[in-house]
């Protein structure tokens, strides 16, 4: 068992595990442990925790005492609940505690703690040290927070030290609620076991089974720190997340897609498809002019003549089924009599051909192509029908531009001209009672058909006023100025017609020779006719209506005439053997007289 402590005062009898005695104070008597209380102090009061180790020098208040005068105690201050302390170093002169004997008296004997007791502290120098687990000294505030510990409190003046487990002083407050605090034990508690500081005294021990508090063992906590956050709120706040994200990337989405649009539409892209309609049915109303070129495209040809001295590129159309194709004679005169025609379809196929006849007064020739099947003959209208105004479609090959297609009106009618003229002595002067039309026609549209609004052919395309040199003839290089001419296709009928059947066209004659120097209104019979002849023909037409050299023919079925050649267009319009009324100027006095046309091979 332990050695007693130092003579002194008694002291309180300890409840729980004694502290060791402390110390004794230099000229003072130490209190016995388990001795008796002193006067004024109430027995039977329960330790709570052994006392630890007294100072070496001076008094110093007993563990578990009443704190000092003035101090309060709060429901925070400590109660040390577990194991007592190490025993106080032993006073000078004073017998040392004997390791693991008899504890003193009032110390109940209990199971060996696991904890081993921590060393007493050491004595502050010049003074005793605070007992750890005491009540505060006078002033210090207890209940401190459970994560802060409390600054050491003052070294005590020195005094006669309490003896443990005595009454607090005068007007001191007990904190009966204040949590107990667990202290060390000394390196050879009384229980006798070592290595366990913070072993806690076993259930339902003294102290009304209140836990012991040791400030060391607290769950740590960092000062500000928030307490974890449940799923919920973590679920909340990653929905929030989510939300600002989508929002972000919508945000971000839409200002890249404005600035990419702007930037596209002002500068746009390097490969752009343009909106377009789709295919459509190709049928066209039969009046229009798509519907027109339809119909007659293709019965037209063109027509390639080679010679021994020059070439050309006309238009023809197709008569028949037999191959018979009608053109101009200007087309076909380059190829003579040992040339060559070749006739293009209007579907690309090729075919030779060989010339019928021809005729240089009317600028008419028809061809022949062999053994062609599936021809396409247009239909031939009548050209006494058209009026001023009517609508036309030309169709040719200009400048050898197979199948063009102009379209314009009727812009004239009998209009007389005249083509050709380039052997000088007149033989090669066709006289056409022709059809103006505004229809663009250029050199190649020559021979080709001039059709009405049903596609009959009304016209053969001949000739165009040029504004280079002022020609008549198609056979000028010249664009169109939009004065064309046509030869009505009743004139052309009949020829065509002859030129198949006999191989020559006849020309209808009054019988009479013109003075083609004459410069006044009219055309004037000659005084002499070619050769040293009379002007008149004897027995001819006009002989038989008592026409006279030096008469001026200024009508014709009441139509003025200005010109000899308008006279010949006039009588070339009609057939042999019809029936003219002209009137004529004598001696200044007109006269009327009628006459039946005659006939005349041509060339």
């Amino acid at each position: 068992m332990f050695p007693a402590p130092a003579q002194g005062p008694a002291g309180p009898q300890a409840h729980g595990p004694s502290a060791s005695a402390p110390a004794q104070a230099p000229g003072g008597p130490a209190p016995t442990a388990g001795g008796t209380p002193p006067h004024g102090i109430p027995a039977g009061l329960p330790a709570h925790a052994t006392p630890p180790s007294a100072p070496a020098q001076g008094p110093a208040p007993a563990p578990g005492g009443t704190p000092a005068h003035g101090t309060p105690a709060g429901p925070n201050t400590p109660l040390a609940h577990g194991p007592s302390a190490s025993a106080p170093a032993q006073a000078p002169g004073g017998p040392a505690p004997t390791p693991g004997g008899t504890p003193p008296h009032g110390t109940p004997a209990g199971p060996a703690t696991s904890n081993t007791p921590l060393p007493a502290p050491a004595q502050s120098p010049g003074g005793p040290a605070p007992t750890p687990g005491a009540t505060p000294p006078h002033g210090t505030p207890a209940g401190l927070p459970d994560h802060a510990t409390p600054p050491p409190p003052p070294a005590p003046a020195p005094g006669p030290a309490p003896t443990p487990g005595a009454t607090p002083a005068h007007g001191t407050p007990v904190g009966h609620s204040a949590p107990p605090v667990t202290h060390a034990v000394s390196a050879q508690g009384p229980y006798g076991d070592t290595g366990h500081p913070h072993a806690a005294p076993p259930q339902g021990a003294q102290g009304g089974g209140r836990r012991s508090y040791d400030p060391w063992n607290a769950p740590l906590q960092q000062v500000g720190s928030l307490p974890p956050e449940t799923k919920e709120r973590q679920r909340r706040r990653a929905r929030r997340g989510v939300v600002v994200g989508v929002a972000l990337v919508a945000l971000v989405s839409g200002l890249v897609g404005g600035a990419l649009g702007s930037y596209l539409e002002r500068n746009g892209v390097d490969e752009i498809e343009l909106p377009q309609v789709g295919v459509e049915s190709k049928d066209r109303p039969s009046g229009s002019v798509a519907g027109i070129a339809a119909a007659a495209l293709p019965g037209v040809v063109t027509l390639h003549v080679s010679g021994d001295s020059a070439q050309g590129t006309g238009t023809g159309f197709v008569l028949d089924g037999k191959g018979h194709i009608l053109t101009n004679n200007h087309v076909v005169e380059p190829a003579g009599t040992g040339g060559e025609i070749t006739v293009t379809f209007s579907g690309g196929q090729t075919a030779k051909a060989e010339v019928i006849g021809r005729d240089s007064g009317y600028d008419l020739a028809v061809v022949k192509v062999s053994n062609v099947r599936g021809l396409n003959p247009l239909t031939l209208g009548n050209s006494e029908n058209v009026q001023v105004g009517d609508p036309v479609v030309a169709i040719g090959a200009p400048f050898d531009l197979a199948n063009t297609v102009t379209s314009g009106i009727i812009s004239a009618k009998e209009r007389p001209i005249t083509a050709g003229g380039e052997k000088g002595d007149g033989s090669d002067i066709s006289y056409v009672d022709a059809l103006q039309t505004d229809a663009p026609i250029n050199p190649g549209n020559s021979g080709g058909p001039l059709v009405d609004s049903k596609a009959r052919v009304i016209g053969i395309n001949s000739a165009i006023r040029s504004a280079d040199d002022g020609s008549d003839s198609g056979r000028g290089q010249a664009g169109s100025i939009g004065l064309g001419f046509a030869i009505p296709i009743n004139q052309g009928k009949r020829v065509a017609e002859e030129l198949i059947n006999f191989g020559k066209a006849t020309h209808p004659v009054i019988g009479v020779t013109l003075d083609t120097e004459f410069t006044g209104d009219g055309a004037r019979i000659a005084d002499k006719g070619r050769d040293g002849g009379p002007a008149v023909n004897a027995n001819g037409p006009g002989d038989k209506a008592g026409l006279k050299p030096g008469d001026i023919i200024t009508e014709v079925d009441g139509s003025p005439v200005h010109s000899s050649d308008e006279l010949i267009v006039k009588v070339r319009a009609h057939r042999p053997k019809d029936r003219l009324d002209l009137t004529i100027e004598r001696a200044d006095r007109d006269r009327e007289v009628t006459l039946v046309l005659g006939s005349a091979d041509g060339d």
